[in-house]
């Protein structure tokens, strides 16, 4: 019997004990305005109403690796972990940092820092998807599916395929779209 699912803790948003048992990839659903002291909520596909409350520094990656608009990051995955080194008030805590990103081609390494005088190197590797070998014209059938419950289910099978990202973010798009459209 594993044993995860009962330590998580209850709570709005991914924590650092969530992954106590490794490392796991996330797809972005969206990233939206946080609060005064967490300015941004990344919602994640596989974990819906927590959202994953990236530092300043993971902020950074996550611009530097994609670019500054947010609304384009949907469809994006990440492999998180925890790093048991990150302090927080002074106390060794633990935090979550990323170790991969889709849609980067080569390992990016960038400064960060890690107290007020000091930086380190951060190195996230590129986080590579099993191929598409359905053979299915992906975009095509996104274009003729126009209700909302047809384009999740064309997602749904786009992701157990491995689709490209850039596919995957053209249907959460699409979704989007729709789903404003019918409000």
């Amino acid at each position: 019997m594993d044993l995860t699912a009962s330590i998580a803790p209850k709570s709005d948003q991914l924590n650092a004990d969530d992954l106590m048992s490794g490392p796991i990839t996330v797809t972005i659903h969206e990233v939206v305005q946080g609060s005064a002291e967490q300015p941004v909520d990344v919602r994640l596909v596989e974990y819906p109403g927590r959202a994953y409350r990236p530092s300043k520094s993971m902020r950074r990656v996550m611009v530097t690796a994609w670019g500054p608009e947010a609304s384009t990051y949907a469809g994006n995955k990440l492999t998180l972990f925890r790093n048991p080194e990150i302090s927080f008030g002074g106390m060794k805590l633990g935090g979550i940092e990323i170790a991969a990103m889709s849609n980067i081609d080569k390992p990016l390494t960038m400064p960060l820092t890690t107290t007020r005088s000091k930086r380190k190197n951060f190195t996230v590797q590129p986080l590579t998807a099993p191929t598409d070998t359905t053979g299915r014209d992906w975009l095509t059938e996104l274009d003729n599916a126009n209700t909302l419950a047809a384009i999740e289910t064309l997602g749904a099978e786009a992701k157990s395929a491995h689709v490209a990202d850039p596919i995957i973010q053209k249907m959460y798009a699409k979704h989007a779209d729709v789903k404003a459209g019918s409000q």
